[in-house]
């Protein structure tokens, strides 16, 4: 009996051994040029480069705000979805089979719809919700798309992450938490009070909406093409933000007063809106839209450092370690890869462009069937 049960207890033993050796094993092995690579970097910039955009969108419509008594969110959306429209859509007319607009349309056009009406009321609510709360809350319930998103990437998209991941997720929130700090310490807690509740509540839809948009998008770019969803969502969000200009800003819209400046500053919210969203899909098929939303975390500090010169801001030392620890919650989250479960019917077998991921040995034909062959699709 006695031999047995040390038999018995060897296994464990030996297991717990084995894991202790593995991890000193894999620390002995880390190289930072394994992490820290080119494709990291350009993540990173192209990251920083969306929330500069978004920047520029924060920048244009406090200008038309405060110095205009602009209040017209629909109009301005309705600009960044027209050109999406007339620059996408078109190319979809040029393909044939079933990446042709009008097939996408016959089997998918539902999708789309609830899509574009998804996207553009995500926009729609958070505009609104400064109507009746403080920017504090809205900073702070909007990262809520962050646990959203993982949620649904882990539910849709089969993703599984790590313990790193959730780790570097906490020390972005705390970058977070700690521009909110600053601001309070600064006195911009700006904003309504009328209705609280209404404006948390609508920030937490807003977001909550994004997470959804931004799912589909990561699915559609990597499992379609990037032109079908942009073009998709052009199209519907145009007619949908039309809808609903009409109805909701039709008195505003009539009582404008154009000018230069008016102008200039709604072209310059429509270019950056349309170059974020033109952008945005290269950078979620390169890493996440979990990541993506990281990196955009930081798209308040940079309308922050805008507005210290601009709106005359107070400046403070928390922005500085916000902005870092950002940064390297970004950074950790895209440093190790997060893993999908495979499915049955894989779609990675549809290519985008013509390519299958092995040329070598497969195309995709108009039908997104995958047949043998080495050469380019004609």
């Amino acid at each position: 009996m006695a031999t047995k049960q040390s038999e018995g207890d060897a296994p464990g033993d030996v297991s717990d051994e084995s894991r202790t050796c593995g991890l000193l094993v894999r620390l002995r092995k880390f190289k930072p040029k394994e992490v820290f690579t080119w494709q990291l970097a350009k993540t990173l910039a192209m990251g920083q480069g969306l929330a500069g955009l978004i920047c520029g969108t924060a920048i244009s419509s406090q200008y038309l705000a405060t110095s205009f008594h602009v209040n017209t969110p629909m109009l301005q959306s309705l600009f960044n979805y027209a050109l999406l429209c007339v620059t996408y859509t078109p190319m979809l007319f040029c393909r044939t089979g079933d990446g042709h607009v009008l097939q996408i349309l016959k089997r998918r056009w539902w999708k789309y719809l609830l899509l574009g009406l998804v996207d553009v009321e995500a926009n729609y609510a958070v505009v609104k919700a400064y109507q009746y709360t403080t920017l504090t809350s809205v900073q702070l319930l909007d990262s809520f798309v962050i646990p959203v998103l993982m949620i649904l990437s882990w539910w849709v998209l089969k993703t599984r992450y790590g313990p790193v991941h959730y780790v570097a997720v906490c020390i972005c929130l705390l970058g977070v938490g700690a521009m909110v700090g600053a601001d309070l310490l600064a006195g911009r807690d700006q904003g309504s009070t009328s209705n609280i509740l209404l404006g948390d509540g609508l920030v937490l839809l807003s977001a909550s909406l994004y997470a959804v948009s931004n799912v589909c998008q990561e699915y559609t770019v990597k499992n379609l093409s990037r032109v079908e969803f942009l073009g998709m969502v052009g199209l519907f969000g145009t007619i949908i933000s039309t809808v609903q200009m009409v109805i909701l800003e039709r008195n505003a819209v009539g009582n404008l007063q154009w000018s230069w400046q008016v102008g200039l500053l709604f072209s310059a919210y429509g270019l950056c809106m349309y170059a974020l969203y033109s952008c945005m899909p290269i950078v979620v098929k390169m890493s996440s839209a979990t990541a993506v939303n990281l990196s955009l975390l930081s798209a308040d500090l940079f309308s922050l450092f805008c507005g210290i010169f601009l709106f005359q801001y107070n400046f403070s030392g928390l922005y500085l370690v916000s902005l870092v620890a950002i940064l390297i919650g970004f950074i950790t989250f895209n440093a190790v890869p997060t893993p999908t479960e495979p499915t049955a019917s894989s779609p990675s077998s549809i290519c985008e462009e013509g390519y299958s991921e092995d040329p070598a040995r497969t195309r995709c034909c108009p039908s997104g069937d995958v047949i043998p062959s080495c050469s380019r699709v004609r």
